[in-house]
């Protein structure tokens, strides 16, 4: 039984052009690079869509699927002189989505590679990360 679920949501996916770990996550976060948007949807269901800043010129955001590796309430990157991620979902590495002050950026690259967006907003998804776990979620980065 297992077995022909897991084929049926293989050829679903090959047809609609989804990865069958996205099929198969409960909670997913699409970060379309491209719009510069995040849309989260639970069971298939759309329920945010919000703009984001990825990498600005000079920077990379990775692209591919992840699940969330850790999660900081606040974090302060070393790496970029202690500037402040609230409710951040590390997803790679040093590479995260969380909360940022500068909203009017928000909608353009503008980010060392993480994905920024409003901090609001950040922390709705990090609620849902932590309700969900880390295994039932998914993030995919996308052109």
């Amino acid at each position: 039984m297992k077995k022909t679920v897991l084929m049926a949501a293989m050829l679903v996916a090959m047809l609609f052009g989804s990865s069958v770990q996205g099929w198969a996550a409960s909670l997913v976060a699409n970060i379309d690079v491209s719009s510069q948007t995040m849309t989260v949807s639970r069971y298939g269901e759309v329920l945010y869509r919000w703009n984001v800043s990825t990498a600005r010129k000079g920077y990379f955001t990775p692209r591919g699927t992840y699940r969330p590796q850790r999660t900081e309430r606040m974090w302060y990157s070393r790496k970029y002189e202690m500037s402040p991620m609230p409710y951040s979902v590390f997803f790679h590495g040093g590479y995260a989505i969380h909360g940022t002050g500068a909203v009017r950026q928000l909608g353009r690259p503008a980010s060392h590679g993480c994905v920024r967006l409003q901090t609001a907003n950040a922390a709705t998804f990090y609620s849902m990360v932590r309700e969900a776990g880390f295994g039932n979620t998914r993030i995919l980065i996308t052109n």
